[in-house]
Parts: structure tokens; sequence; C-alpha cells
């Protein structure tokens, strides 16, 4: 790559972006671009003047990387822009060895041992610790496989709660950060989207604190209990969830969630669209795939149709999508109006278009006749073979959740004296916190914070009070010696079976 000093501003935006600090600023306060570039085209992406492009002059040799879309071409001693490779006497290798699970494991952390894995009995139907200056209601001891173990468990209020809502849908629903509302109620908000995913962040301490504490706490608890709910997003869609089953977003029930992006789907089904048309597109709101220009259309030996996108481009073949009501989740309700023109020279009347969204909910096809037009035509068997191939390959669009939870707080004194030996237990893998029996990840990090999927613990096992807080069953299993270690409360430890034989069930 190249700068041209005529056209550079100085801003120094492509310094901040090239991965290999490859540019810098020369005392003319313009750009300035060192041999150990490999054309990875990072600046071109910010130069708001579009300064920088590629060199008249031939450059030194190097070996171009099949790594990643990019194709970094990399000089003889140099890494590409990942850093990932380096060229040695012409030969591309992965500078970091191979590792075993022996080598990391140090790092890795060793899982709990299986006996404290599971918990003697659940905090569901447990009770309390509150005013929590005292000992959990219950505290269980038994043998496993020779080893004394203890489980203590509590339902515990906790004001510091919220819940990760998962919609598995491309079907538009707000823009990245709008506030989640109940009527006028914000209770949450639209987070990241993730793979095929969008991602409501709901609850939390501010927002249970606040003057609609109530109100959260009790969605907080409807959505973990696998109830309906319905939410709207400002300036976005409403919406009727319910983990388990399919939404409905504005009126229209998901039906599929997509199995990759439209660069995805290059690489997942290029050998079904080989045959299928002369050029496949996928349309995405995220990347949109161009499957003759794309790098897995290539490798299967697809000639380039001459089609040119109305996108903004990434790497060959890989677009950025738009967010929309429209195919695949972007604005586009005509697919032919992802086409923004063709070389005429390599694109000739009669060749074939297919284009379809990235859960094949909606597929067409096309003809160009000779007045240089497209028309609708029937979908091909070969065409047909590609969008069902797609379509078979797609789950259920449906909603998930993930409740998170800070269990750090005083209910800690119900199970040890020493609060700060239990976090230290949890962390260290020597004691096994679990939310109904079901299992937990702690978040790394200071505090016990916790995720658990809703739908692995009992119905009706999450409730709330109106203080407001969400009331949760936890578990705390490890050792004897290691719960005496940590300050148990080793007064009130009572013998499985003893408890089992008390417990009523007429109710």
């Amino acid at each position: 790559m190249i700068v041209d000093w005529e056209t550079c501003v100085g801003c120094g935006l492509c310094i901040e972006v090239c991965p290999l600090q490859a540019i810098s600023m020369a005392p003319e306060k313009k750009a300035s671009i060192s041999e150990i570039c490999v054309d990875c085209q990072a600046c071109t992406k910010v130069c708001p003047k579009e300064a920088i492009g590629p060199s008249p002059e031939p450059r030194e040799e190097g070996v171009k990387c099949p790594s990643c879309p990019i194709s970094c071409t990399i000089k003889v001693g140099n890494t590409g822009a990942c850093q990932r490779f380096v060229n040695r006497e012409g030969e591309l290798i992965r500078n970091i060895p191979l590792q075993s699970y022996e080598d990391v494991k140090e790092i890795v952390g060793e899982d709990h041992e299986e006996v404290i894995r599971r918990p003697l009995i659940t905090g569901i139907g447990a009770g309390t610790t509150y005013p929590d200056a005292k000992p959990a209601p219950y505290i269980v001891q038994s043998r496993l496989k020779g080893i004394d173990v203890v489980t203590v468990v509590t339902e515990a209020p906790l004001s510091y709660s919220g819940i990760k809502v998962k919609v598995d849908t491309d079907l538009h629903m707000g823009n990245e950060g709008a506030p989640v509302l109940i009527g006028k109620k914000k209770v949450g908000h639209l987070c990241t989207e993730e793979y095929g995913s969008k991602i409501l962040s709901l609850g939390g301490v501010n927002l249970l604190t606040g003057k609609d504490g109530i109100a959260v706490a009790k969605l907080i608890v409807d959505i973990a209990n696998q109830k309906e709910i319905r939410l709207k997003v400002e300036d976005g869609a409403e919406m009727v969830l319910q983990v388990g089953k399919a939404p409905v977003i504005d009126g229209e029930t998901g039906k599929r969630m997509r199995v990759g992006c439209g660069s995805a789907s290059m690489g997942l089904f290029g050998r079904y669209f080989l045959g299928a048309a002369d050029e496949v597109i996928v349309l995405d709101a995220h990347l949109i795939g161009q499957f003759t220009e794309h790098a897995a259309g290539r490798e299967l030996g697809a000639k380039y149709s001459g089609i040119r996108l109305k996108a903004r481009r990434s790497t060959p073949g890989r677009y950025f999508g738009e967010h929309g009501r429209g195919w695949g989740g972007t604005p586009i309700e005509d697919p032919l109006e992802i086409i923004e023109g063709f070389n005429i020279k390599i694109t000739k009347p009669g060749m074939t278009v297919l284009i379809t969204e990235t859960t094949a909910e909606r597929a067409a096809m096309f003809r160009l006749g000779k007045d240089r037009k497209f028309t609708q035509i029937e979908l091909s068997p070969k065409a047909k073979m590609a969008v069902e191939m797609i379509a078979s390959n797609c789950q259920p669009s449906r909603v998930s959740a993930v409740f998170i939870g800070g269990s750090g707080g005083s209910a800690r004194a119900g199970v040890t004296k020493i609060p700060v030996k239990l976090n230290q237990a949890i962390h260290q893998n020597r004691a096994k916190l679990t939310v109904g029996g079901a299992p937990a990840y702690i978040l790394p990090g200071g505090g016990i914070t916790f995720l658990v999927d809703v739908e692995k613990v009992m119905v009706r096992a999450f409730t709330y009070v109106p203080t407001p807080a969400t009331v949760v069953p936890l578990e705390y299993t490890m050792r004897l010696k290691e719960y005496l270690e940590i300050g148990g409360h080793k007064e009130k430890i009572r013998k499985l079976k003893d408890v089992l034989k008390g417990i009523r069930r007429d109710f």
C-alpha cells in the first residue's frame, strides 16, 4: 500500500487501526507506510480521504496467506495482520506450536472433583438465611466414595440480579442499546446481537432499586419461570416471549434461526451453490455473501459472475449488511435491490442469479435478458436443493434465558463465618455453586457472580420479594474438611439421611 501525500490530511486514523504498526506519521504530518505492510487494507477502511491505495510499483515478493479473507502478503521474516503466521524462508508456519492439554492445564484449572459436582440437596423449598446473621436453613453432610461432603443451601434474596434473554431470530427488534419497556416502565435494553440471535439485558441492580423495581423483579422471575411476557423496544418491535417457545415479533412468529451469516453460508453450502446458478447471493443484516467472488467459491472453482453488489465491501465476496424488516433482516424488500450493476464483458445474457435469505425462508431466482434486465424465473432443481439444504440446517427460532446473580452478599454469613474464604473456595474450584441443582458458570474476578440456564432449573423455583429482590435457590457443595477450613457452621451440620426423613411432601 502507498499513501498519496497530496490527499492525506494527517488525521492518524490509519495509524490507530494498523495491526502491525506499519504506519507512522512523517515530519511532514503525512502518513508513511513501512516495508512490513502486508496489504491487509485496514487503513483503507478508515481513511476519510481515500488517500491510501495499492502501490504502482511491484513490491518485494511475499507469500499470500490463505488462512482468512484478508489474504495478507507476508514477506520473509514477517507476520501477517493477525500475527499468527510467520514467513520462514518462503513457508508460512504457525508461530506458536500446537499445545496439548498438558501444556495448558495449569492455566485452564482443574474442574471440580467428582464428589462435589452435585449438591446433596437443592435450595428449592429450603427457606432462607434472612436476616443472614443465622446459619443457612440446611447444612447437610453425607459420605460419597469414602469422602465426607457438605452441602449448604438457602433461598437467597438477590438485589444484584438480572436476566439475559436470547431470541434466535433474524426478525428486526430495534436499535442496539434501545430501552426495553413494559408499558412506560423501562426494564432493560436491547443488548448486543450474537450469532443469529438478539439479546435482551433485563433487570440489574440499578433498575431493581429504581422506582419501577417491583415490576422489574416480577419480570425477571416470570421469564425465569418460563411464563409468557410482553415487551416493547423503544422505537422498535412489540414482542411476546416465552422461554422454550418461538418468539412473536410485531405479530410475526419466528420460524428459523439462521445457520450462519451470508458469508458463512458460502463455506457451509458452497458445493450446493455450484451449478445451482451462475451466481448465488445470500442476504444477511451482518454479512452478505456473494459466491463467485468469495474465497469459498474460488476454492471450489466458481467463475466470477461480474455482478457488483450495492453494499459496503469487507473482503472479496463479503459485504456488510444493514438492519431492517426485509429479506434476511435487511431493509431490502425486492431482492434485486442488492445488485448495483455488472461488468458487461463478463455478465452475459442468460446468466442466472439465486438470491436467498440466511434462513432460506425466502428465495428467488432470476435470469438476465438481452435487454440487460433480470427477470424472475422458477428455481431450478439444483437451486431448490441448495435452498432446501440451507433450510434443513437451520434450528427452530426460540427464546432462551440466562439468569445472572451476585451471591457474594450477606447470605454468605449463613454459609461461613469468614465470607472471603467462601469466595476464594468457589473461584479455586474447592467449592461448587449450583442453582436449584443446575450447574452455574462463575464469572472471574471478585465476588461470586454466576450465570445459570433457567431451563435447567425447576419451574417456580425463582420467586421475588417486593424489597425488591429476586429469590434464588443456591447450593454450596464441598468436602467437609474444606467447609470447616473456611469457617463453616460446624455445629449446624446434619446428616443427609436424617434431613430427608423429615421432609414434608403432603402439599
